[in-house]
């Protein structure tokens, strides 16, 4: 994971980004990445239930 953090609280996924970061430009280039899962991942506590993430903006 680049630049995420995920916490389970009840019935509920908190996920935190920090949106000042800045790891560099997609391999299309046309995007600047912010927070990446960086493919499927499984949410904390819960092996069945997944999530892929992808956060950025224009180059």
């Amino acid at each position: 994971m680049k630049n995420m953090e995920m916490s389970r609280e009840g019935s509920k996924l908190i996920i935190e980004v920090d949106l000042t970061k800045d790891f560099g430009v997609s391999k299309s280039g046309k995007s600047k990445i912010i927070a990446s899962s960086e493919g499927n991942i499984s949410i904390p506590d819960d092996e069945e239930i997944k999530i892929g993430l992808n956060i950025y903006k224009k180059a």
